[in-house]
């Protein structure tokens, strides 16, 4: 989606529809790409929750538009919510994708400290546009780009479970990627975390099946495991989610790994995790 691109947000029935304001060379591309995008997604379970998207209402500023439209080189700007049959989930997942958007550098699974207001999304969105203008250097043909998006990945018993991906690029070598895992308990109706779903006292023990796990992944990469370790030591993330088969924990680039290797995922079966998780947790 182009930065000129209008979407509202409000009313999900005008999710597909597209206001074009680009160059004639554009246009087709952006037409095709709209409609693409802008069907929107539902899906359902045993839960009865119903999940979907919907663009950020935005409109690049007139000026923005002008320049960018005169060099035919408009930043992509993508910016989705979460619209769901639970209003208490798309507030706290609407509230981090906000949060992402407002803070350049996120850490993983952060606490939300203070809320992002519409406001202020815009104004950083403003000045992601206006950065290219002002630093990209000329005869240059890339664009920034900034995509955040939700998206739904299933339940485990009463447990539905969401993903934020972001995508930053600002030129250079590559772009900056980002996933962060989320976890909604419908029976307290809570937003769940590590922390709540282990018994007491097994931080430690979690832990310890974590660093195995990372062993396990570093065998497919490098020969050497304490070799590699002194340059990527292991640390815990919390930013884990539940699967059909166990608990994933998601590492960004950089954390435990060179950015070739991506973003690495640790894999913990539910037969090492029986006595460390909650009963609750565990699939019926």
């Amino acid at each position: 989606m182009n930065a000129a691109n209008h979407f509202d947000i409000k009313t999900p029935e005008t999710a597909g529809r597209l206001a074009i304001n680009a160059s004639p060379t554009r246009l087709l591309g952006l037409l095709v790409s709209g409609v693409l995008l802008g069907t929107m997604a539902m899906s359902a379970n045993a839960g009865s929750l119903i999940s979907s998207t919907d663009y950020l209402n935005y409109t690049l500023p007139k000026n923005l538009q002008e320049q960018c439209v005169e060099k035919d080189n408009c930043p992509e700007i993508e910016v989705k919510y979460l619209q769901t049959n639970h209003d208490w989930i798309n507030d706290i997942t609407n509230a981090r994708i906000n949060h992402l958007v407002v803070n350049s550098k996120p850490t993983e699974s952060a606490p939300i400290k203070t809320i992002s207001s519409q406001a202020e999304v815009t104004a950083a969105i403003d000045d992601f546009a206006k950065s290219q203008l002002r630093d990209m250097p000329e005869g240059r043909s890339w664009a920034y780009s900034l995509t955040v998006t939700p998206d739904y990945l299933g339940h485990i018993n009463d447990v539905e479970l969401f993903e934020i991906n972001t995508y930053v690029f600002t030129g250079g070598a590559h772009g900056m990627p980002y996933s962060e895992y989320l976890m909604f308990d419908l029976s307290s109706k809570k937003h769940i975390q590590l922390n709540d779903m282990l018994q007491s006292g097994q931080k430690a023990r979690f832990k310890a099946l974590a660093y195995d796990a990372y062993k396990t992944w570093v065998k497919t990469v490098d020969d050497d495991i304490s070799s590699y370790e002194k340059n990527w030591p292991f640390t815990l993330s919390d930013n884990v989610t539940l699967t059909d088969k166990g608990i994933n924990i998601r590492y960004q680039h950089y954390s435990i790994g060179p950015y070739a290797y991506g973003m690495p995922v640790l894999s913990i079966p539910y037969s090492k995790l029986d006595g460390v998780i909650k009963p609750r947790f565990l699939p019926k």
